[in-house]
């Protein structure tokens, strides 16, 4: 795979329910999570459902971070994915496990690319896109 970028699926159980139930608390947790990282802010999208739930997601450089809650299970779904080697997505998932106040943590990780008989990893910012790279899919 010419690897562009890792993706962290984690599985956070055994949380903090009022904290997975606080939109506002949760941007800022997932916000410092990212700076934590080493990822740079684009935007950031939270809503809360009713009666209970958050969903939200920050945009970041280097691609995204999303979290999913259920309250009313312990239970959120928080993805970190990252391209590039700047930024380091488990400094971001330890902190979201100590800010949720999980007592349990699962995650998966993928590495998101090209398909490629050769695993390597490429610029996931050509520095010109209008040269086809042997990465480039048509």
């Amino acid at each position: 795979m010419k690897i562009l970028g890792q993706h962290l699926i984690a599985e956070f159980s055994g949380c903090d329910h009022k904290v997975l139930n606080d939109t506002d608390l949760l941007e800022q947790h997932l916000n410092e999570a990212v700076r934590r990282s080493g990822a740079t802010i684009v935007r950031s999208v939270f809503h809360r459902y009713n009666p209970q739930g958050v969903s939200g997601v920050v945009v970041i450089a280097e691609s995204h971070f999303s979290i999913h809650t259920w309250p009313e299970y312990g239970y959120a779904a928080v993805d970190f994915f990252t391209c590039g080697q700047a930024v380091d997505p488990n400094l971001a998932l330890d902190y979201m496990k100590e800010q949720l106040g999980a007592s349990q943590v699962k995650v998966k990780t993928l590495q998101r690319g090209i398909p490629s008989d050769n695993d390597e990893i490429i610029a996931h910012k050509p520095t010109d896109i209008s040269q086809p790279t042997t990465a480039r899919a048509n």
